[in-house]
């Protein structure tokens, strides 16, 4: 059986006043995340991570930040287009894991939900999707409440 894995990573700025998707949801918080598409920083990460394992770039080049149609897209829609992409090329997922660094808002109490949307998204059962969240002890632009980040890992398999 051919199985490769593939990693991801993403980066927002928080800003003031804007809206914070995590995970495929709006998290209330007095600080959102910006970017070119609704920045939703753990499914980029994802994104990135089952782009990588399948050979097919990253992100940047299957939904490029200058393209005006991508412009406020929901991420959910980018996770869709990324399976549908790895299927056309004979790859299923088998898992996925995934941490946000973040200081504030707390956000585990909301990771089950993360897990359904995701899975709703990818057709994987929910235990195929962990979903992880951790502060960095107020060190760095995480710590700082700058801005927020996300790490994930796929595993798929040749169909």
């Amino acid at each position: 059986m051919d199985i490769r894995v593939g990693i991801g990573y993403d980066v927002h700025q928080l800003k003031a006043e804007a809206p914070l998707m995590i995970g495929g949801i709006a998290v209330p918080h007095s600080k959102g995340a910006i970017g070119h598409s609704d920045a939703d920083v753990l499914i980029h990460a994802l994104c990135d991570a089952l782009l990588g394992a399948a050979n097919l770039g990253d992100i940047g080049k299957q939904f490029p930040n200058n393209d005006p149609a991508l412009k406020g897209i929901d991420s959910k829609i980018l996770l869709q287009k990324t399976v549908e992409l790895l299927d056309r090329h004979g790859w299923a997922i088998i898992n996925m894991d995934s941490t946000v660094c973040l200081q504030e808002p707390k956000i585990g109490h909301l990771i089950p939900e993360m897990q359904s949307v995701l899975s709703s998204v990818t057709g994987l059962v929910p235990g195929a999707i962990t979903v992880k969240a951790t502060t960095t002890e107020w060190l760095g632009f995480e710590g700082r409440e700058e801005g927020i980040s996300a790490m994930a890992i796929a595993l798929i398999r040749k169909k």
